[in-house]
């Protein structure tokens, strides 16, 4: 029998994802803080190790290099213990992470955290839309087994500390039955 590299990782891995604004490094940080994981937010990632091939002006973004991303993070994920926050999640393997979480804001509310960042119109739009669509969670579904894709409401910080504390208790339990499995 061949084992998941899941069974190996003594800490599990979690893809916090969803459109921009959604809450994803808040609640990834607040996450981090409570259960001890690793914090990689992977735009942060891109800006500092140069994982990008330039600058879209249109999106006004990096063009994330996906192949440099994966390279980066591969040992630090079959180590296990990370909290991966990015706004896409397709180009991940599959194998790195026991839960995707996928964050949804309303739009009145989505739309005013984007206009505070100054987004431009377009870029405003473009992202309401792709809440509208559920773009990320249809990408999520596509990309990783059912069982792992949790859609999470991420409107106020009532609901960013409903979140934490039902993922913390996720981690616990993925812990002890990982704990369990090894004896």
């Amino acid at each position: 029998m061949v084992e998941d590299s899941s069974s190996k990782r003594k800490r599990p891995n979690i893809l916090v994802t969803g459109t921009p604004g959604t809450g994803k490094t808040t609640m990834s940080t607040a996450l981090a803080e409570a259960t001890q994981l690793r914090h990689i937010n992977i735009g942060d990632l891109v800006k500092e190790k140069n994982l990008h091939d330039g600058w879209d002006n249109d999106l006004e973004c990096y063009i994330i290099n996906e192949d440099l991303v994966c390279d980066e993070l591969e040992n630090t994920m079959e180590e296990g213990g990370n909290i991966v926050d990015y706004h896409g999640c397709d180009f991940f393997p599959e194998r790195w992470f026991d839960c995707v979480v996928v964050l949804q804001t309303d739009n009145p509310v989505l739309y005013d955290r984007l206009f505070k960042r100054g987004y431009s119109e377009s870029k405003l739009s473009n992202n309401i839309e792709c809440e509208i669509f559920q773009v990320l969670l249809e990408e999520a579904k596509e990309s990783y087994p059912q069982d792992r894709v949790i859609a999470l409401k991420s409107d106020t910080i009532e609901d960013i500390d409903r979140n934490v504390s039902s993922l913390t208790d996720w981690v616990r339990n993925w812990n002890s039955s990982s704990q369990s499995q090894q004896n």
